[in-house]
């Protein structure tokens, strides 16, 4: 791990001390309502609810109170990006299309048609585009962070793995839960359910809803106008209603809607100085200046529903899952950063306005599985994946073109389990997909019609192996695809559509699930290697400002990554985590567009390309690492309680290319929770505080025609209150 810098040690200090004085408080008397033991996690990763300790799976579960704090301040799904090892995550649209690594693999396109090797799941629904994958997250049960292939029961597009959403569903007995924050920047959100039963024991629901809120805070200097962007507000809503009929039928239909409103992404034109990538002077957090007046608007609506509908036969169990979809929007980005007059200098202005409608989603799912006690588990099923969709770009300079997608996929899969005695079990699994995607030019632009289609075969093979009750250790060989994709976002400026052939992975696992110290600690791990043949890659900016989907020959990968719990005393949890992959874009002959401004380190062909032949993957952390450390001290009916969390994230390449300014290394955040929390009546009062440093991260650039930054969320100090009941 690389030195840290004075600002990580001061950060790191603050943990550790609220750690020491949990620890030098550790004699005092036992929580009321805590263990000392480290609680069963139960996880659907293998589309069964299992033990999280006996699937032979890779998987980090978050929940709770590490669930709660992340989105305190307001956040959106970026926040999760570091919060399990392995997982990373950015966006060049704001809030609206977020791009997710996992090990190392992801996809740096910005375009709203980009396809991604990390899927997004939630409640069983596959949420394929990428406005469909900001879905806001509210009322949840658990986030499931799966790494590595799951090509066998998940599909095409899962790569690098699944972040998967499981939501608070209804029951018979009425429970609900309220979560209202207060913060800087007049942040609000409030996000709770509640339900039960409607009809005794034949008709339950539970209604959910999600308010977000912060105002404009940063200053468009440009235009004299103070609070012009910056600021967001988001709501959702979502109903459930379970029919059980019978004891052997189950009907949950879920419909869900949400409402965006805000800021897209805040360039900032060069903030970073030639031959550096630290921020200068030309960057303030609180201001920008802007020639676009409309000050990066963004707006998005959706809308969609779902059955899940379960029949238990005599042994098996039939699952069918219905879900539609439907989206529309758009963003607008100063995409230099800037106006003509700075700050620093910018060759000519760029605005551009994306935006997405008419987006439907339709999928299947009918699946059969084994509900026995005996050695033998099997699921088999089919899989229907239909969508459509009409993105619009406007340069401004010319006019607008719309291009429409299409992208029908079905697939066969089946997977099984034998137990060949008490320590030993083998699980195998076996998918065929078909893919085809169609795209052609609707108004705007002329440009041939795109047709790509393909179909694979993917599988599975692992062995778990429990040593004793506390102790086991797993294999597993798996195989992945990510189906092809067109990239026609260029037609808008004149250059023809790019497409890129499906990659395919195979990837080997060794893996330990162990909880120790008579179960005060849950430590698992695993190692991994994978080469991916063909991987697709977005060759995006340049001094072109284009965006080409490409394929490279080959790429490998490396590493490991640790989940640990560890109960200390009864009043006092710590976890950790710690990932480490070392990417590497394995093509001799590979080269891409540079960017305009910035000082490559790469080797340049005659042309002036950067040749990439053994760079990182673009946004694979060399390593990640998050902790959380929790202490009460019961007093009264309740306890007072310090909670803090933090996270790291290692050197960080943001183009295919190298340079000395496009890269992070070292960057941090962390969080503070302060309370009172009475576990019996179900209520706790707390002080909170997010990026509590005030830490400027970079999360990104644009690598057009100066040294353009986007940064991470501001620090927000606030008061939290959560109820369940």
């Amino acid at each position: 791990m690389p030195k840290l810098n004075s600002s990580l040690r001061r950060a790191l200090t603050v943990s550790c001390g609220l750690t020491a004085l949990a620890s030098a408080m550790a004699a005092a008397p036992a929580a009321f309502a805590q263990d000392t033991k480290v609680g069963e996690i139960i996880i659907t990763a293998q589309k069964r609810s299992e033990n999280l300790q006996d699937v032979p799976v890779s998987v980090a579960a978050i929940g709770g109170e590490k669930l709660q704090s992340t989105f305190a301040a307001g956040e959106d799904i970026l926040a999760l990006s570091a919060k399990a090892p392995g997982l990373y995550a950015e966006s060049s649209n704001g809030r609206a299309a977020p791009r997710f690594y996992i090990r190392g693999l992801g996809n740096a396109d910005f375009d709203l048609a980009a396809s991604q090797p990390v899927s997004i799941i939630q409640d069983e629904v596959v949420l394929e585009n990428v406005v469909l994958k900001s879905s806001p997250i509210y009322d949840l049960e658990q986030v499931e962070v799966l790494r590595g292939p799951q090509g066998t029961l998940f599909g095409r597009n899962t790569t690098a793995g699944i972040v998967k959403f499981d939501t608070v569903k209804p029951t018979e007995e009425m429970k609900g839960r309220a979560t209202a924050t207060y913060g800087s920047y007049n942040t609000f959100t409030f996000d709770g359910g509640v339900g039960g039963a409607l009809v005794e024991g034949k008709v339950a629901a539970r209604a959910s809803v999600l308010f977000q809120h912060r105002d404009d805070w940063i200053d468009n200097t440009f235009t004299k106008k103070d609070n012009a962007l910056g600021g967001f507000n988001e709501k959702a809503g979502r109903l459930q209603v379970l029919f059980t009929p019978t004891e052997k039928l189950s009907a949950l239909f879920n419909l869900h809607a949400r409402d965006l409103d805000g800021t897209a992404a805040v360039f900032r034109a060069n903030v970073l100085t030639k031959g550096s990538n630290k921020l200068n002077g030309n960057y303030d957090r609180d201001k920008v200046a802007y020639d676009n007046t409309a000050n990066n608007p963004q707006k998005y609506k959706g809308y969609g529903a779902s059955a899940n509908i379960q029949y238990d036969f005599d042994g098996a169990k039939l699952t069918s899952i219905t879900a539609y979809e439907n989206t529309h929007g758009s963003s607008l980005g100063d995409i230099d950063g800037g106006n003509p007059t700075g700050p620093g200098f910018i060759p000519f202005q760029s605005n551009t306005r994306d935006g997405i409608k008419n987006l439907f989603q339709w999928t299947q799912e009918v699946r059969l599985a084994s509900d026995t006690d005996g050695p033998l588990n099997w699921q088999v099923g089919g899989f229907y994946f239909d969508t459509k969709y009409d993105i619009r770009t406007d340069p401004f300079f010319i006019p607008a073109t719309t291009l429409r997608q299409k992208n029908k996929s079905w697939a066969l899969f089946g997977q099984a389990s034998y137990a060949v005695n008490d320590q030993l079990t083998l699980t195998g699994g076996l998918r065929y997909t078909d893919d085809d995607k169609d795209m052609n030019v609707v108004s705007g632009n002329a440009a041939p019609s795109v047709s790509v289609s393909d179909s694979k075969v993917t599988w599975d093979l692992s062995a778990f192996y429990k040593i004793d009750e506390d102790v086991s250790v797993y294999a597993k060989v798996a195989s992945g695809f990510r189906g092809p994709s067109i990239q026609g976002r260029d037609i808008a400026f004149g250059s023809p559509a790019s497409a890129a052939k499906s990659e395919t992975i195979m990837s080997y696992e060794l893996g330990l699930k162990s909880e120790l110290f008579d179960r005060r600690v849950r430590l698992n791990g695993a190692v991994f290697a994978y080469t991916i043949d063909d991987p697709q890659f977005s060759a995006v900016g340049g001094g072109s400002n284009s965006n080409r989907l490409i394929n490279a020959k080959k790429g490998e990968a490396y590493g490991l990554e640790l989940d640990s719990e560890f109960v200390v005393t009864s009043n006092f949890v710590v976890t950790a985590g710690y990932s480490y992959a070392h990417t590497k874009i394995k093509d001799s002959a590979l080269a891409v567009a540079p960017c305009a401004a910035c000082t490559v380190t790469d080797q340049l062909t005659a042309g002036g390309l950067a040749l990439v032949n053994g760079n990182p993957f673009p946004n694979a952390p060399k390593y990640t690492f998050d902790v959380t450390a929790r202490y009460s001290y019961p007093i009264a009916s309740g306890e007072l309680f310090a909670y803090t969390d933090w996270k790291v994230q290692g050197y960080t390449n943001i183009f295919l290319y190298q340079s000395k300014e496009f890269y992070t290394k070292g960057d941090f955040e962390g969080g503070l929770k302060l309370g009172y929390a009475n576990k019996e009546a179900g209520w706790e009062v707390a002080a909170f505080a997010r990026n509590i440093t005030n830490e400027s991260n970079i999360k990104g650039a644009i690598d057009f025609n100066n040294l353009t930054a986007f940064v991470n969320e501001p620090r927000v100090v606030g008061v939290s209150i959560d109820a369940h009941f």
